[in-house]
């Protein structure tokens, strides 16, 4: 780097020299062309750069740094790297479980991932309440395990659980994982030019495309890197996604002859109905609060609509008491008017 700063002090100077001296003469003038030309001259003929009054392009940079990089392998070359290196897998195992005593299971899982070498990535439980009962507590785990303990584990989850669902998967990235070396052990050559060469550049805009093109470099391989890293962690240890439930009642893993499914069947019926008719008394005795307000706004509409009802019932009533009052007393003038009639006719005779 002093190497560097030197070269492009010296360039410096000499631009000045040469600015300054432009009134002195043709020979003066001359004079600092050729200073100038001398600084420049060895980074134009030893980087071989295709440079226009000592500017150099970044995509000049980038073919000088192709003519030094080392060829490329040759077409099968892939095939023998990943033949050369051990096999890259990546396994997953899906596995629902259920299992009558739902604490003591979580503990043995822990205690075991924990004695394997593992850890639990993620976890979620759900402890089963309910605001109307009857809930069951569920589990769901992520648990990454070291893969050649991977079936140890496995077989420990089936003997203190009942396995009702397994699914596993392997992917093979042994491909993948030789390219990405193969294009590292590429990036980390030419990185090693590109810092040949910002020693031996000698303009600032050398500097600058050398610079960026080392800045692009080192992201990739960092990138990369990174990729390697997740790709070490995936086959180092194998994920399995784990999903327990608690049930009262084991699901029967052998196959039942008729009788056996008929005296399981009817102990289920009978079981549920013994669980339906508790859920119902839990439900009423949560609910009585809300019954008795319901039964006592009942009990006032009822007697609204009865008071309503027996006045209408008095109204109707009252009408026809006058009703007959009135006919009563048209029936009495009637008969008072033909006893008169009647009392005229006599006289008269």
């Amino acid at each position: 780097m002093k190497r560097r700063n030197m070269k492009v002090k010296s360039f410096a100077l000499a631009l000045t020299a040469a600015l300054l001296m432009t009134g002195c003469g043709g020979s003066s003038m001359e004079m600092a062309a050729d200073t100038a030309s001398t600084t420049t001259s060895y980074y134009n003929t030893e980087s071989n750069y295709k440079s226009n009054d000592i500017y150099v392009t970044e995509t000049a940079a980038e073919e000088a740094i192709e003519a030094e990089a080392p060829a490329a392998p040759a077409e099968g070359g892939s095939d023998i790297e990943v033949k050369k290196t051990e096999r890259k897998l990546i396994k997953n195992v899906d596995l629902y479980v259920e299992t009558e005593t739902f604490d003591e299971l979580l503990v043995t899982i822990d205690n075991k991932t924990d004695s394997l070498g593992g850890y639990i990535e993620s976890s979620y439980t759900y402890n089963g309440s309910s605001y109307y009962g009857g809930g069951r507590r569920n589990a769901s785990l992520t648990i990454r395990i070291p893969a050649e303990k991977l079936d140890e584990f496995l077989s420990t989850v089936a003997e203190v659980s009942n396995v009702t669902s397994r699914n596993e998967r392997v992917s093979d990235v042994t491909l993948q994982y030789v390219d990405l070396e193969s294009h590292k052990k590429t990036l980390q050559a030419e990185q090693e030019r590109l810092l040949e060469l910002l020693e031996q550049a000698e303009t600032i805009e050398d500097i600058i495309a050398l610079e960026g093109r080392l800045s692009e470099v080192r992201y990739q391989i960092e990138s990369m890197e990174s990729q390697l890293r997740t790709f070490d962690n995936q086959v180092d240890y194998s994920t399995v996604f784990l999903e327990i439930e608690e049930v009262n009642k084991i699901t029967p893993v052998k196959e039942q002859t008729i009788g056996e499914k008929i005296v399981t069947g009817f102990t289920e019926n009978l079981y549920d109905v013994g669980e339906g008719l508790l859920d119902f008394v839990i439900w009423f005795i949560t609910h009585i609060p809300g019954l008795v307000v319901w039964a006592v706004v009942i009990l006032i509409v009822v007697l609204i609509i009865k008071g309503i009802r027996k006045r209408h019932q008095k109204k109707k009533l009252k009408k026809q008491l006058m009703a007959q009052q009135a006919g009563m007393q048209t029936q009495a003038a009637a008969l008072g008017q033909t006893k008169a009639d009647e009392s005229k006719t006599e006289g008269k005779a």
